[in-house]
Order: structure tokens, then C-alpha cells, then sequence
């Protein structure tokens, strides 16, 4: 299992949003490469990166940014926001980019998110983002109409690698994980499942851990609460890793 986390970028700086609003954030760091080198020192696997101008307007605006990032790294870097066509794509992993998430085209416009997965076969996964059961797209914005169990099979076809799953109510909030629904979608899931919002305190990892062995869980994004220190992120690693030297045994 991996905590992967979080860097989300608006106007060149390090934030995190509640519940997705533009007009809620909290301005965590002026300086997002020295971030993500901290979360790599830090014990963190995956960097999660996040271009929230680039969800807001649909084009990548902090592309030079996500590459000084990606240069500065070891550790991989997932990517999200703004990736609307397969030459930002391409950019983007031509950049250093490790896997790229999809949230809008993969909802609006299925045909266009198939020929991203195959011409990027094991590196495009999709972003479902739920706010009370419905999906939402452009940022979290706009409503799909749509609900996981109806789109899931359609993006398993289509080829996506991995699904990042956000509770909207809960990100942002430190409130802990929608557990029910998250099990529910790595069961029904095929490839790996990561969860996204709530993930708060050390107990929401230990909570998630189960998941990982039993269901196509991978792990979980954590933004507010590691930088908050609610959640610290060498801590959970250590934990992690310590269930997994024990199951090894």
C-alpha cells in the first residue's frame, strides 16, 4: 500500500482546496519543487500532482512547473488537470510525468479517452470524482449525471490503468474515508484503486490497509493532512512497511 502525497498547484504555489472550491484554499508552500523534494525525503514512493489552474481552464498551465518537478525527483509523479488532448499528454510524459489522470474527457467524450489509452497503453488512468453519489468533471464543476457503477465497465474497456476515487464531501476535510463506497469500487475494480479525500490521521491509513490486501486498493492521496500534520507521512510509511515485513514472515 502507498500513501502518495499530495501537490496541488494554483498561480505557481503549493494549496489545497475544501470540497474542490476555488474560493477555499489554503496556500501551503510559494516554493512546490522544494515541496516535492521534502515528500520524497520524507519516505513518499509516488508524488501526486495536481494542476488546478489547468482543471479550472482545460489547458496546462503549469507545465514548466510539473517538468522542474518531475526533474527534481527520484520517486514517480502522477499527473492530473488539464489534460484534455493527447498532445498535452504526450507533453506531459515526454516531460518526466510517470502516469497521467483523466477526469472530464474520460466522462464527456469516451471515444477520445479510449485512443489516449491506447496510444498510452499502461499510463492513463481516470479520475472519478463523486459529490453525493454523481459524478462531477471540469474541476468538479460540472455534473456528469453519471454514477461510478455506470461508467466503470465502460473505462475498464477502454483500457485505463488505474482509478483515482475522490469522496468530494470529504477532501479537504479531514473527516476520514468513505470506506463503504471505496471497497465497493476495488472489488467491482480490475486494475489498482487509489482513494483520494478524508485521508486525515494515521488511524484512516490503518483503516485502508485491510482494503489493500483484499481488494484491488493501492492506496491513498493525502494533502491537508500531511501538511497540517495531522498525518505524518515518514510515520505511515514506517507502518506500512512493518505490516508488510510481518504478512512477509
Amino acid at each position: 500500500m502507498i500513501v502518495f502525497p499530495a501537490i496541488d498547484l494554483m498561480n505557481g504555489v503549493c494549496v489545497r482546496l475544501r470540497r474542490g472550491r476555488a474560493d477555499d484554499e489554503t496556500v501551503f508552500s510559494s516554493d512546490p519543487v522544494a515541496t516535492a523534494r521534502h515528500w520524497q525525503e520524507q519516505g513518499g514512493r509516488w508524488l501526486h500532482v495536481v494542476d488546478l489552474d489547468g482543471a479550472f481552464s482545460g489547458q496546462p498551465v503549469n507545465a514548466p512547473l510539473i517538468r522542474s518537478i518531475c526533474d527534481a525527483l527520484d520517486i514517480p509523479v502522477q499527473l492530473g488537470g488539464g489534460i484534455r488532448d493527447a498532445a498535452t499528454a504526450k507533453a506531459y510524459l515526454e516531460a518526466g510525468v510517470e502516469r497521467l489522470i483523466i477526469g472530464t474527457i474520460a466522462l464527456e467524450d469516451p471515444e477520445a479517452y479510449a485512443a489516449l489509452c491506447a496510444e498510452f497503453p499502461g499510463r492513463i488512468g481516470v479520475s472519478l470524482d463523486a459529490e453525493g453519489g454523481k459524478l462531477k468533471t471540469k474541476g468538479w464543476v460540472a455534473d456528469s449525471g453519471l454514477t461510478v457503477d455506470e461508467v466503470l465497465p465502460r473505462l475498464l474497456e477502454a483500457g485505463t490503468a488505474f482509478i483515482i476515487y475522490t469522496d468530494i464531501d470529504r477532501d479537504g476535510m479531514q473527516t476520514g474515508v468513505n470506506l463503504p463506497a471505496l471497497e465497493h469500487l476495488a472489488k467491482a475494480s480490475m486494475v489498482p484503486v487509489i482513494a483520494a479525500g478524508g485521508v486525515a490521521t494515521l488511524e484512516d491509513v490503518k483503516a485502508l490497509y485491510p482494503l489493500s490486501r483484499t481488494t484491488n486498493l493501492q492506496g491513498a492521496v493525502s494533502g491537508r493532512a500531511i501538511y497540517e500534520g495531522t498525518l505524518d507521512l515518514r510515520t505511515a510509511m514506517d507502518w506500512i512497511r512493518q505490516q508488510e515485513k510481518a504478512e512477509a514472515c
